[in-house]
């Protein structure tokens, strides 16, 4: 919107013209550009804490004002978490009225609830009749996706024989067992998932799957197993009634397939502004850009930043269509960059571009000395195959209303502890300096793994009860919403020991909890009479697999001499649930004991917990309080994916090691039978290049990576991934940002007990850490 529309009184009344020039100069000039939108397609590429979300409200608002928007033609917000939107709503209904005008005229909504109006509204185009179905979010454990790998199996004889006798296979009945138990709980849910939200979110079909397939060469067939995998979880899901997030977004596209029903939609919308636009897959894009055009021309403002793309290895984001999306608008000159951010101080800002700096330079060293073998750099854009966007984060004017805040201590503090325990021991002691200095200010330990922040938050529980500060663990209360389904599989192993799946997910839950120590559970689980109740001709296990059994032998006692009412405190005391979890728990036992007043036994209960397993209808016992993560005089342990979009004023980044972040390519020991790669991530892979090829030039010639290149393309996305994460962790500090690598830690966080038992090992550093201590030296703390 330019000023000729601002002061043009056809359009508003002098007064709100003054306003809106008024509120217009308040922002910053990347953010003006936000405001000065005249329609047409927009990309907005912004750093951290350049302040998005408050420059979208202002645009928003701006444009309800000038085109004088209303509800039958108005301006849609769509964001992806409900919070967001939430938080977004407000800041729009405070400009409009600050500019005396209506809180109408626009919608903020999510981007699967905008797909569930359209879907909703149209049940006979979208297929999808709410009223009857069921909404899951189908995970690897989940009974739908288990269902769909033993149909499979059943259907595909060859094919699974092939992926069982994988490398080196001499038909050893005990072998074949375990490799069956992988295979069935491990490798085909892993991959079915996989594909399952790689290919429908894409918008591929099963049988466009099973036609790639034909473009590979692999003795597995991997995307036709996919496809296989693919079309059994469709069947399924019909079968039972249920659908999943895509079937949204595929439903609301299916009815805008129809020319009146598109106009209709296409005639109420204006424009659609979008945010946090990095994490937008091509389905979603293509939604928003329907209902975005407008008289031949796309009203579409997506506004994001491709450096804080944090989630591509666990959903199907990915920041590459973000970035191409802005080199589009490039070249019309519709992109404008948000460089500019107050939140942090200089040193923190000039750490955090310099990490992105050299990231990127070691990036395309690296891919020139790989060129003829990396696959990677036969794109024609290799710029945007290094993990970083080139955009520095700048310091505000001096003059501004969020000037950038002055450094406390060093500002960059970064350690080399002796090890793990001396880490805690040097946070604990600067926290306590920092806080009780500075009682209004917060501050928070940035975790790769929830293993280590339930490391940190025991050793220093000491600091509430000693000193007042308050301690809040993230990762404790995100555990509570697995209660319920913990308490489902120890209940189904008690009812059924001899069941080899029962066993495996009751010995998995152990493991998870540290009750019991990381080994091979397949082999466990093949033979459970001989795990269980060995005969003096078996020979004598080692001392984990006699702990693991210990614990599963006290659960099928406890079957015997408890009451059935008493079952579930039992399970809560054997997994050493504390706090809220023991509150959630006894919420939980409650509602189970009132569904099966009238017929109290073990299977009337575990009947009782799946229902609520696979409706999800149970809440856990939680503080509700929009502030929980940043409150004042308080330390909060969160992991790095959930600490986006929050600041503190200390932020604490210890465990920097380089087989954590960036980590290093891993095969699980169990799966290493069908080669040195895994078929989820290779799946993955494919499918992503399938993707881009046609999302570039549908008309080329797709060039599927081979199995052993596709497992190093999926390596690379994921290394790429994780420092990106680390520098979404740095860029959340606002005066002190500390780092550590310990010279010693352990094998792996996930097998570690923080007991004392465990030896340590000598770890090397985060590749980028000695590079950042030669850097800026005077922040290398002795």
């Amino acid at each position: 919107m330019n000023n000729k529309i601002i002061t043009d009184p056809t359009f508003i009344s002098e007064t709100l013209s003054e306003q809106l020039k008024k509120l217009r100069d308040s922002l910053r000039p990347g953010q003006q550009q936000l405001a000065d939108w005249e329609g047409g397609k927009m990309a907005v590429s912004a750093v951290p804490g350049a302040g998005k979300s408050h420059s979208l409200s202002v645009a928003a608002a701006m444009a309800i004002a000038c085109y004088q928007l209303h509800p039958r033609k108005q301006l849609i917000i769509v964001t992806y978490t409900r919070s967001a939107a939430a938080g977004i709503k407000a800041k729009i209904k405070e400009r409009l009225k600050e500019l005396k005008l209506p809180q109408t005229g626009f919608m903020v909504q999510t981007l699967h609830g905008l797909a569930l109006n359209i879907a909703s509204r149209h049940p006979e185009l979208s297929q999808l009749n709410l009223e009857t179905s069921t909404v899951i979010i189908p995970t690897p454990s989940h009974r739908v996706i288990r269902t769909c790998v033993e149909k499979w199996i059943i259907n595909n004889p060859l094919r699974y024989k092939t992926l069982l006798e994988g490398n080196q296979f001499d038909g050893e009945e005990t072998e074949r067992l375990r490799r069956q138990s992988v295979l069935r709980t491990e490798v085909l849910p892993q991959l079915a998932y996989t594909i399952i939200r790689e290919a429908k979110s894409s918008g591929l079909s099963a049988q466009q799957v099973w036609e790639f397939n034909e473009l590979t060469i692999d003795s597995y067939e991997i995307l036709a197993v996919a496809a296989g995998l693919y079309e059994q979880y469709q069947q399924v899901m019909r079968s039972l009634d249920f659908i999943d997030y895509d079937d949204m977004i595929l439903g609301s596209l299916q009815v805008l397939k129809d020319p009146t029903i598109r106009q209709f939609w296409q005639q109420q919308v204006f424009a659609v502004f979008e945010d946090e636009a990095q994490d937008s897959s091509p389905l979603q894009e293509r939604l928003i850009s329907v209902l975005a055009e407008n008289n031949n021309e796309t009203n579409l403002m997506r506004v994001g930043d491709p450096n804080q793309a944090i989630n591509s290895t666990f959903t199907t984001a990915d920041p590459v269509y973000f970035n191409w999306f802005c080199e589009s608008c490039k070249t019309e000159d519709k992109l404008a960059l948000m460089n500019q951010a107050g939140r942090s101080s200089e040193i923190i800002i000039k750490s955090a571009n310099f990490m992105l700096n050299w990231v990127n330079q070691q990036w395309i060293i690296e891919a020139k000395k790989h060129s003829k073998n990396n696959s990677l750099n036969n794109k024609k854009n290799l710029k945007y195959d290094t993990p970083f966007r080139q955009q520095d984060i700048n310091l505000v004017p001096i003059n501004d209303v969020q000037p950038n805040p002055e450094s406390v201590g060093q500002g960059l503090e970064i350690y080399r502890p002796d090890d793990i325990y001396q880490t805690v021991d040097l946070i604990g002691q600067r926290v306590l300096e920092l806080l009780t200095q500075n009682p209004d200010h917060n501050a928070a330990i940035l975790v790769r793994e929830n293993r280590q922040g339930r490391f940190l938050a025991e050793k220093l529980s000491y600091l509430p009860r000693e000193h007042k500060i308050k301690l809040y663990e993230v990762g404790e209360v995100e555990r509570f919403s697995q209660i319920p389904e913990e308490i489902l599989k120890l209940l189904q192993f008690i009812d059924r020991p001899h069941s080899p799946d029962y066993l495996k997910t009751a010995l998995e839950i152990l493991e998870k909890r540290g009750l019991i120590s990381a080994q091979d559970l397949n082999i466990l689980a093949t033979y459970p009479e001989n795990f269980l109740y060995p005969s003096p001709l078996i020979p004598q296990p080692k001392k984990p697999v006699l702990e693991a059994r210990r614990y599963c032998c006290n659960l099928l006692q406890a079957k015997l001499e408890l009451p059935t009412y008493q079952l579930i405190p039992f399970l809560g005391m054997t997994l050493k649930y504390t706090g809220a979890e023991l509150a959630t728990l006894q919420k939980l036992s409650d509602k189970i004991s009132q569904e099966i007043i009238s017929n109290s036994s073990l299977k009337s209960m575990i009947t009782a917990l799946k229902e609520l397993v696979n409706t999800e209808q149970f809440e856990s016992v939680e503080e509700d309080n929009d502030n929980r993560y940043t409150a004042k005089n308080q330390l909060t342990i969160i992991t790095m994916h959930k600490a986006k979009g929050l600041d503190w004023d200390y932020v604490f980044i210890p465990f920097l090691h380089d087989d954590v972040l960036p980590g290093k390519p891993w095969v699980p020991t169990s799966a290493k039978f069908l080669g040195p790669f895994t078929l989820a991530e290779v799946a993955r892979a494919q499918i992503r290049t399938i993707v881009h090829s046609q999302y570039i030039n549908p008309d080329q010639k797709i060039n599927i990576p081979q199995p052993i290149d596709a497992w190093g393309e999926a390596q690379q996305l994921k290394k790429g991934e994780e420092f990106r994460l680390l520098y979404v962790a740095m860029t959340r500090a606002k005066r002190l940002l500390w780092m550590s690598a310990a010279k010693q830690g352990p094998f792996r966080w996930s097998v570690f007990k923080g007991d004392g038992t465990v030896n340590l090992q000598t770890k090397t550093p985060c590749p980028i850490l000695p590079i950042l201590m030669d850097r800026f030296p005077n922040s290398v703390m002795h």
